[in-house]
């Protein structure tokens, strides 16, 4: 039963970024905007994240 929690939890971790990126679309397609490139500028904000946070992490590690 834990490992069903865990896994609900880490779905609705993971899916709110998801969520808000096409609420945020939704309402733009609503304005009469259409963003073709909405899912690449996901995926580089992404990766731009991942990247701050693993140099973020390294740089702390050698101060320690």
């Amino acid at each position: 039963m834990e490992s069903l929690a865990l896994l609900l939890s880490s779905s609705v971790n993971a899916g709110t970024a998801l969520a808000l990126a096409a609420l945020g679309l939704l309402i733009h397609e609503r304005a009469g905007v259409v963003n073709l490139g909405a899912e690449g500028m996901m995926l580089v904000g992404a990766l731009a994240g991942y990247a701050a946070a693993f140099h973020s992490e390294r740089r702390n590690h050698a101060i320690h």
